[in-house]
């Protein structure tokens, strides 16, 4: 079945080996997990701090060695069907960046080991391939050289390019006013940030696009029109010092023609508010409440098509609602055992994909970032899950780097065990945001950024402008 999404160019080409054996099964409780669970009951706060430190690991243990960066996927058993251990995703390493600062805020690592591990990775980025600053959707960790993410999908991703900036931006402000070494760590970042040329991918039109390729120039021609996942794109296009793209890219392109984007849809009673690219009766995956929003507080932030905390929380509620209805009758779904987001996926056959779940594309399979990552929007109910997730399910969704990518009490608790780095980077930032608010301040008092905001046509009531 496919999917009509039109802004996921990563569900039609993330997975390439789009088949290959499922694993994972056992009782919707083992043994195991009862004594566990009957051993220690962990307290809200201690589970939290569990999920967020475990999950961390995947940028921290198990990044990419060269280069210091996410690793697009990690495979526990070493079984990566396309030889791609050492392939980093930029997107997933924005999210790790801001990881790093987390883990630095709770304590998991040293503010020292942070900034070895953030200068080599600053090295590393000077060095890579980029097409007009911007950085492709997946480099080879040991070189630095554009690994095609698609046959014309071989030079710039700008939205990928864009969730690395939320990354980078944070790490600049983290350290500014820190020792001689961490301020010349942050003029690093400052440096790769300001090198992105936003103004270049809009192809002299009043559009942004995706991708550029100095082999196939414009021909994806994947303009970005809201709403989806891209809203920082924008943001940062509109933010940068030396590339900035004009007003009207974002209302005539992103908004559609100025306000062609908003929505009058309702679904439980609550309005969508925005047009949801493909998934106008439910919304969209819940990925599209997090990437963007990582570093962009959507607290009290509002223009003039829409107040973007009541965007993203009717959307996780509406996925939470459903989940709860279970219209299709899916074994386990319900109050503590929900969230519908692009992730791996099991099929009737055995066999394994990749798809953006959503209610619209139900099947059978809760991603665990969908509710843990939403912890912002709806703490009880992310939570709830969580606690399901850990004491019902450990035997079979958890593994060395927090929980797995999916999972399906429908099929005799399968689970996807391998990790994404774009589903574990929001559980890391979206907790933190939810325990300290530490990414959204960094990035929200960003001066460029607040600037870039009020060009836009932002208001935030939290921020002051």
């Amino acid at each position: 079945m496919k999917v009509k999404i039109t802004s996921l160019k990563s569900l039609v080409l993330a997975i390439p080996a789009l088949l290959f054996v499922a694993c994972g099964s056992g009782s919707s409780k083992s043994e195991e997990d009862k004594k566990e669970t009957t051993e220690k009951k962990l307290t809200d706060e201690q589970l939290v701090d569990v999920v967020q430190k475990e999950t961390f690991k995947y940028f921290w243990d198990y990044a990419e060695p060269n280069s210091g960066l996410a690793r697009e996927r990690f495979h526990p058993d070493g079984n990566y069907p396309q030889n791609d251990a050492h392939v980093v995703t930029t997107g997933g390493s924005g999210f790790g960046l801001m990881a790093i600062l987390a883990g630095i805020n709770q304590d998991y690592i040293t503010r020292e080991q942070g900034v070895e591990r953030l200068t080599r990775i600053a090295n590393f980025l000077e060095n890579a391939d980029r097409f007009h600053g911007a950085w492709p959707h997946w480099m080879n960790g040991n070189t630095g050289k554009v690994q095609p993410f698609g046959k014309k999908d071989n030079g710039g991703d700008l939205v990928e390019t864009a969730f690395l900036c939320e990354g980078i931006i944070c790490v600049r402000e983290f350290f500014k006013d820190g020792s001689e070494e961490e301020k010349a760590l942050s003029q690093k970042f400052d440096a790769l940030w300001k090198g992105v040329e936003w103004n270049w991918y809009t192809n002299n039109q009043n559009k942004l696009f995706w991708h550029w390729s100095p082999e196939y120039n414009w021909e994806m021609n994947f303009a970005l029109e809201g709403y989806n996942e891209c809203l920082i794109t924008y943001v940062l296009g509109a933010s940068s010092p030396d590339h900035s793209i004009k007003p009207e890219v974002y209302h005539e392109c992103w908004a559609r023609n100025g306000g062609g984007i908003k929505s009058d849809n309702v679904k439980y009673n609550l309005p969508l508010l925005v047009k949801h690219n493909g998934a106008e009766e439910y919304g969209g995956p819940l990925f599209w409440a997090h990437y963007s929003y990582v570093g962009l507080d959507p607290n009290q932030l509002a223009d003039k098509y829409a107040n973007y905390w009541d965007v993203n929380y009717n959307q996780t509620k509406i996925d939470y609602l459903y989940c709860v209805e279970n219209p299709k009758q899916y074994k386990g779904y319900g109050e503590n055992y929900w969230g519908l987001t692009a992730s791996y996926t099991r099929s009737e056959d055995g066999s394994v994909g990749y798809t953006a779940h959503m209610p619209s594309n139900d099947r059978g399979v809760i991603s665990p970032t969908a509710a843990v990552s939403s912890i912002v929007y709806m703490p009880t109910e992310s939570i709830a899950a969580m606690r399901n997730f850990y004491e019902n399910y450990k035997s079979t969704i958890w593994g060395p780097a927090g929980f797995y990518d999916a999972h399906s009490a429908e099929y005799d608790n399968w689970a996807a065990k391998r990790y994404l780095a774009i589903d574990q980077g929001p559980m890391v930032v979206m907790i933190e945001n939810y325990r300290s608010g530490l990414l959204w301040e960094l990035f929200m008092n960003a001066p460029e950024v607040q600037q870039g905001l009020t060009k836009l046509g932002f208001h935030s009531g939290k921020y002051g402008f």
